[in-house]
């Protein structure tokens, strides 16, 4: 965890708000993986703050499910199963492309139009540099500026717990770790642009759906985490002392 953590540039005297911003953007460029502890002590050392600050970090995140906390181990990143990736999968297809056809209904869309030019430009920056880390948070990244753009701020935090554990999932069972293909967000924008609504949400539905087959969600018992194993051989431990 500390040559994970030794990635952030160290930061002083961060708030709670720009802690946990920091520890999803590690979840969205794929630098935290699913299953990793992570402490207060750790994070009150990364962000050089006091401990109160990061445990109201924490609880926010694992209010939204980003964080796992359990007894006798401590908090961890998620590590969603394959039926939680279906459902998140499947919360996604119900909220974004209603979130494009709002986009594409908008009388005036060209600050819009502007501003999702300018994220795609950085996504193709970072995929000519091979800046691998950045190109997938700027992929995740574009749902959420989709979502900002929709101008609710209830949907901008829903979009936030969805995308951070679908990176999560990704990572656990995608056959591939790469960013979202380039050409489907470029036809989503080009449908919002012309104001094509049906057009976006189609575009957006292929574009989820194109997300789930790259991952193996069919059918089949989920691996065993190591914190489960971990848990099953300390009960059968303590049930053994016991018995001694």
């Amino acid at each position: 965890m500390e040559r994970t953590l030794s990635r952030f540039e160290k930061s002083h005297g961060r708030t709670e708000v720009e802690i946990r911003k920091r520890i999803l953007q590690a979840i969205f460029e794929q630098r935290l993986p699913p299953g990793e502890k992570i402490t207060e002590e750790q994070l009150a050392t990364t962000f050089d703050v006091s401990r109160t600050v990061v445990r109201q970090a924490m609880a926010r995140l694992a209010q939204d499910g980003i964080l796992v906390k359990s007894p006798n181990i401590g908090s961890t990143i998620a590590a969603p199963t394959k039926k939680e990736a279906r459902d998140i999968l499947a919360v996604r297809r119900m909220v974004e492309p209603d979130i494009v056809r709002i986009l594409a209904s908008a009388p005036s869309r060209q600050d819009l139009i502007v501003r999702l030019d300018q994220h795609l430009a950085r996504e193709d920056e970072a995929r000519y540099t091979k800046s691998r880390g950045t190109q997938v948070g700027l992929s995740g990244e574009f749902h959420l500026l989709l979502a900002e753009m929709a101008g609710n701020r209830i949907l901008v935090r829903l979009m936030n717990q969805l995308q951070a554990l679908t990176c999560l999932a990704i990572l656990l069972y995608a056959g591939r770790d790469e960013a979202c293909p380039p050409e489907e967000h470029s036809r989503i924008v080009r449908a919002i642009a012309e104001g094509d609504h049906a057009a976006a949400e189609k575009e957006m539905l292929s574009h989820l759906r194109h997300v789930e087959q790259d991952m193996n969600l069919e059918r089949g018992v989920d691996t065993a985490s190591f914190t489960a194993s971990i848990e099953w051989l300390r009960g059968h431990a303590t049930a053994a002392n016991e018995k001694g």
